[in-house]
């Protein structure tokens, strides 16, 4: 475990990078399978932990208030059955990788259950998700910026002016840029595990607020069925991860722990996602915007390190999300292995994510949209479909079915309702 680590990128929502020990590359002909592209073995019970509480958490986080505030305190309860779904689901992989010791990804999962048409649809929808969670940090980047440094603008040729929250996403991707390049974004892994002390950090800012500034309302809906769909849409992508758990579940020393692990992380996660959410809305009530962190108050010291802490990750995050794409976009147009047109792939990418982020920042709709369709689709489609196909001939116990099939129509219901509606109301804010 002491070995030089690498990166193993990850293809979630919430992609962390993992620490892993030995840095071997897993070498396949199509760009499907890039996703993760190291793996490791022999990692110990309590360094398991870590990565995969690292792959969990993430900036999911900062919309807690705001999900509870649309759905009500009741909400909380389709919280933990959204965390209880996920825990059974990501179960359901391992068992998946139980089956074949020759799986290694999550597009190898979709492969063995239905060959390459299910690899494709595995990696495509991965894709799809990374991308738009990479507009969702420009956005993040763009909004916390904004709130640290307000009213700065920048005049440009031909008299155009950037101001706001479009300046500072377009310099947030002038900064992420040169990392975009790299070869080798171990460096960026190591960083990038700040997460959880981010989260921490903003637990603990929440908390001085309530206790020397805001004080605490008490108050809010109880339940709010019309916002049911937009809250459960955010639950879902506080836990999606299942893209990295193969890779995760690869790198254990002893992987009938894998369970364990998941047990561990999908608790410690709720705790932090649950003391956040109440703290949020018990001081901001129904005032409390998509990102907690635009609630708490301008020039504080604890406001400031809350939104440096958590601009961190996104800035290192950035890369690792999207070289899994630049990679599949080499490998389709046969480029891989050319420096000049990595850095032209890599770079077109990102401007394209800084185009669409400077046209749509509305980051509660964004990630209730990634959460309702694409997280769902990771987190409960894809697991329990491979699962019944996997195993449906060595026979299933009826219970299970019952409880499989109960979960795919609960994935179904947000993914429709959650869906239509994040769409509604980007389509309303931006008309």
């Amino acid at each position: 475990d002491h070995k030089t680590s690498r990166l193993a990128a990850t293809a979630s929502p919430l992609g962390e990078p993992l620490l892993t020990a030995t840095g071997k590359r897993v070498v396949d002909g199509d760009a499907e399978a890039q996703l993760p592209p190291y793996r490791s073995a022999g990692a110990s019970f309590s360094r398991t932990c870590l990565n995969l509480t690292n792959a969990v958490s993430g900036i999911g986080v900062l919309t807690m208030p705001y999900a509870v505030s649309r759905g009500g305190w009741l909400s909380l309860a389709l919280f933990a059955l959204v965390g209880a779904v996920c825990y059974y689901t990501g179960t359901l992989i391992a068992r998946c990788m139980r089956a074949d010791g020759s799986v290694a990804t999550y597009p190898d999962v979709g492969q063995l259950a239905f060959g390459a048409a299910g690899r494709r649809t595995v990696a495509v929808f991965m894709y799809v998700e990374l991308y738009l969670v990479a507009i969702s940090f420009l956005v993040l980047e763009g909004d916390n910026l904004d709130k640290l440094f307000p009213g700065a603008s920048v005049e440009l040729p031909a008299g155009y002016q950037l101001r706001g929250k479009q300046l500072f996403i377009v310099l947030a991707g002038a900064v992420v840029l040169p990392t975009t390049w790299l070869k080798n974004l171990g460096v960026l892994a190591y960083v990038s595990a700040l997460g959880l002390v981010a989260s921490a950090a903003l637990t603990a800012s929440l908390v001085w607020a309530g206790v020397s500034e805001s004080g605490f309302r008490g108050s809010g809906n109880v339940l709010n069925l019309a916002g049911l769909p937009t809250s459960l849409g955010l639950y879902f992508v506080c836990f999606t991860g299942h893209a990295v758990f193969p890779t995760i579940y690869s790198s254990m020393k002893n992987s009938k722990q894998f369970s364990q692990v998941l047990l561990f992380s999908s608790v410690l996660c709720s705790l932090n996602y649950g003391l956040t959410a109440v703290l949020g809305y018990l001081i901001y009530g129904d005032d409390v915007q998509s990102q907690v962190t635009l609630n708490l108050p301008s020039g504080r010291v604890y406001t400031k390190i809350a939104i440096v802490m958590t601009l961190v990750n996104p800035l290192t995050k950035y890369a690792l999300l999207v070289a899994p794409i630049t990679s599949a976009i080499e490998e389709r147009f046969s480029l891989a292995g050319s420096g000049p047109a990595r850095v032209a792939v890599s770079t077109a990418v990102l401007v394209s994510t800084v185009a669409v982020a400077s046209m749509v920042p509305f980051f509660g709709f964004l990630m209730s949209f990634i959460g309702s369709l694409l997280s769902v689709m990771a987190t409960v489609f894809f697991p329990c479909l491979c699962y019944l196909k996997i195993y449906k001939a060595k026979g299933l116990r009826r219970v299970e079915v019952a409880a499989i099939v109960a979960i795919l129509l609960l994935g179904a219901f947000v993914a429709v309702t959650g869906t239509y509606s994040s769409l509604l109301d980007i389509i309303v804010r931006y008309s």
